[in-house]
């Protein structure tokens, strides 16, 4: 039975399926629209870095053909054939987007879906309206994308613009299509009787959904206004229409600064004619260069370079003439000095921008955020934060510690950019497991999380206890550490600071151990903190200590 999905819904394709040659099926549609539907393979900094990797009407299929446009089969407006196995290491997300062809907006589309299918079997869908939208001209539907396996994403973004402005946002260029050759007019043809039914095509061997064999009722109209008759199903050809022709990704901004136009010839030179000395000049003297320019050299020496070149001829080799050697050949300007500072290209819910920023997307997944008072930083779109009450067991932790942990909830469309004193930021997916984290670690949460506060009591803990946030369920938790953390296995003689631990595993026995002292240094071989927490469980678990003390 196939999984439905909702916006956001992330999976293992392991998990979905054993198989890896796939079969992506994608129905829209809409009263009078057409849609191109397209298959973006994307780099790691999810770029169009190679265009051949772009598969839509014009492109069929990649290079060795591990992802491949099959036309409108078996009820789908349109579908692929990926074949995980086969892709490129290079490239990192296949991204599926339709958008509209023409006048109209994806406010309109009735009821559609991408679907999994793997040997014939569907395996997930995720349905989706035209509720969800507004006045955007394409949505991008779901991502395969790898991390450390290949995973599947139900998105469900629209985008403001159409097809052109979608391949811009994932650096592509759009170029201007060369007028078609006439074609030769055909000669009128002879009579004919007609061709006879060509057989029905056989079920593709990687396991798309079959066809129906006998034929069937026409379908009642739907309820979003297309005809009433069904018609015969779109091929490839019937959706192509004049767009422009897709070329290579767009070069950086700013481009090389162009060489500076040739000096005026040095005063005395041959070919120069001998110029009058200004009022005020000696004879003899060279003139004065104006305001902000270089005067010209001594009559058979070279010009000095201006300040920050070198000397025609010793320019390094593969730099054009003329160009400051600080300037990075990317280009000048200040767009080439913004460039590596840009936000990071979104299409998952929870992305980190560097080290020590945090985006969420309120917008995928329908699912509030709760996030620490005060770490939201800046936020774009209808956003609404509204105080979330800790309850009796968050009392406890601020009337016990003095360092309650008061929770803003984040709800609306829109993004919300979190950040706490410049602390490492760590996203941390959750798909049915569990894991514990330090109550003063934990900077935001979905909200479809289940967490509960958890107290471990000892003596020499500063507040008398340690206070930590047990998370399980599926969605996402965002971890703040003093800089770069590790992740170390549980054994029967782990041992941590309660200063520097951040989380475990949450089937992980966690005690007071029995070197604990009320002063640093009470015996010899003692390690001097004051608190130490010892970690038992079973092979598998973990626990997650930051390089910090107090």
């Amino acid at each position: 039975m196939a999984r439905e999905f909702q916006r956001g819904h992330k999976a293992k394709i392991s998990d979905l399926t054993p198989g890896t040659d796939l079969y992506v099926g994608v129905q829209i549609a809409g009263p009078g629209l057409t849609f191109d539907i397209s298959c973006f393979g994307l780099d790691a900094n999810e770029q169009l870095s190679d265009d051949r990797y772009f598969i839509f009407f014009n492109q069929p299929k990649s290079p060795e053909e591990s992802i491949q446009l099959l036309g409108a089969q078996a009820g789908d407006t349109e579908s692929f054939r990926v074949t995980l196995d086969r892709i490129p290491a290079n490239i990192h997300k296949l991204s599926f987007t339709a958008t509209v062809d023409g006048a109209g907006q994806m406010s309109q589309v009735g009821p559609g879906y991408i679907r999994i299918v793997a040997g014939g079997e569907e395996v997930v869908r995720y349905a989706f309206n035209g509720s969800e939208f507004t006045t955007e001209r394409a949505v991008m539907l779901g991502d395969f994308y790898l991390k450390d396996v290949w995973r599947f994403a139900a998105v469900g973004q629209g985008f403001d613009g159409g097809l052109d402005a979608l391949l811009k946002n994932f650096g592509g260029e759009v170029a201007e299509e060369e007028p078609a050759a006439p074609q030769p007019q055909a000669a009128a043809p002879s009579f004919a009787p007609p061709a006879q039914a060509a057989a029905p095509a056989p079920v593709p061997s990687f396991g798309a959904p079959a066809a129906p064999q006998a034929p069937q009722a026409p379908q009642p109209a739907p309820s979003f206004g297309a005809p009433a008759a069904q018609a015969p199903a779109p091929t490839p050809q019937q959706q192509m229409h004049a767009a422009p022709t897709m070329a290579a990704p767009m070069a950086p901004h700013g481009g090389t600064v162009p060489p500076p136009a040739p000096a005026p010839a040095p005063y005395g030179q041959p070919g120069q004619p001998p110029q009058q000395p200004q009022f005020g000049q000696i004879p003899g003297q060279q003139p004065a260069a104006p305001y902000g320019q270089q005067a010209p050299a001594p009559y058979g020496q070279q010009a000095p370079a201006p300040y920050g070149r070198q000397p025609p001829g010793m320019q390094p080799p593969g730099m054009p003439q003329g160009v400051p050697q600080g300037v990075p050949q990317a280009g000048a300007g200040l767009q080439a000095a913004l460039q590596p500072y840009k936000e990071t290209a979104t299409g998952q819910r929870w992305t980190p921008q560097n080290q020590q920023l945090m985006r969420v997307d309120l917008t995928m997944g329908g699912t509030p955020v709760l996030a620490r008072q005060g770490s939201m930083v800046m936020y774009q779109g209808k956003v609404d934060f509204g105080y979330k009450g800790a309850g009796f067991a968050g009392r406890i932790v601020g009337n016990s510690t003095g360092q309650e942990m008061q929770l803003m909830r984040c709800t609306g469309r829109g993004q919300v950019f979190l950040a706490e004193d410049g602390s490492h930021l760590h996203a941390i997916e959750l798909q049915g497991d569990g894991i514990c984290v330090s109550a003063e670690n934990v900077l935001a949460f979905d909200e479809s999380l289940q967490y509960e506060v958890r107290r471990i009591e000892g003596h020499g803990i500063p507040g008398g206890a340690l206070f930590t946030m047990q998370f399980q369920g599926t969605g996402t938790v965002v971890v703040k550490t003093h800089g770069v953390p590790v992740v170390l296995p549980v054994t029967p003689t782990t041992f941590a600071d309660c200063n520097a631990v951040v989380a475990w595993s949450s089937a992980s026995q966690v005690i007071i151990s029995s070197q604990v002292r009320l002063r640093r240094n009470a015996y010899p071989g003692h390690s001097g903190e004051t608190v130490n927490l010892q970690f038992r469980g079973a092979p598998g678990n973990f626990i997650v200590v930051q390089p910090y003390e107090v």
